[in-house]
């Protein structure tokens, strides 16, 4: 077994719950202004997030919801895809807004684990289908500017034509970090997540979210609802923690050998 060198993070949902108070939001926002009566609710947005990509998410319900009616005047399908990615461009502008106001913390816990480990040298790197400017923004609101130098490598959105739940964004990561899969342990929080990840054979916590909370994941080394903190435990979902009470170093060398 090769030593433990890198933490790869996924982002929405796992390093920041997003998807509900952030990217769903911002996406009815765009909506309203660009005159649509959508209005993507917490229970429908649910069923949207087994599409990967938000342009994919606003297809997807155009196809599935709206029997494929799509607005007025976009009747090719190269202007579908041009309506879907200026939809998703001014979608982003609105949630970049929140994001610099503070509206998006990190989750429980999140914060303390990156810093520890890259006070102990780990090597991080970010994985994820969410747009690099929406990386950034996080990181540097939450973390500080300085923050995005402790990535070394961030993996955002096109950089692979196959999103989540294809392993190729993982794959690209770690082959930029010259690392194997069996150097790194993923953190993810979706099905369409660990189904990357394990695809690309990497060891992956999960920590669970309202909206992933039921779905399966019997091949993550553990399932956690946080990274938690001395004072605010985690909850083991699946798996064992031993007699760890929150995310540290030691529980990731101990469940990366002994998986």
């Amino acid at each position: 077994m090769k030593k433990l060198k890198a933490l790869l993070f996924d982002v929405d949902g796992t390093l920041a719950d997003t998807e509900r108070d952030g990217h769903r939001v911002a996406f009815n926002k765009a909506f309203q202004e660009a005159g649509l009566d959508w209005d993507w609710t917490v229970e429908l947005y649910e069923k949207l997030l087994a599409v990967t990509g938000g342009k994919e998410r606003i297809r997807y319900h155009i196809e599935n919801y709206l029997e494929g009616d799509a607005p007025e005047g976009v009747d090719t399908e190269e202007g579908l895809q041009a309506f879907a990615a200026n939809l998703h461009q001014r979608k982003t502008h609105f949630y970049l807004e929140m994001l610099k106001n503070g509206e998006i913390p990190l989750r429980t816990g999140a914060e303390r684990l990156i810093k520890e480990a890259k006070a102990a040298d780990y090597r991080l790197a970010i994985v994820t289908t969410t747009t690099p400017a929406n990386v950034t923004y996080l990181l540097t609101s939450t973390l500080g500017e300085e923050s995005i130098d402790w990535f070394e490598v961030i993996a955002a959105g096109d950089i692979v034509p196959a999103k989540k739940p294809a392993p190729d964004i993982y794959q690209y990561a770690m082959d930029k970090m010259n690392l194997t899969a069996d150097e790194c342990i993923a953190f993810e929080d979706s099905d369409n997540g660990i189904r990357s990840s394990v695809s690309a054979n990497l060891k992956t916590v999960v920590t669970v979210n309202a909206y992933t909370k039921d779905q399966d994941f019997s091949k993550a080394v553990i399932v956690l609802d946080q990274f938690g903190e001395p004072d605010d435990a985690f909850t083991v979902l699946r798996g064992d923690a031993g007699d760890a009470s929150y995310v540290t170093l030691e529980l990731l060398e101990d469940l990366h050998a002994r998986a």
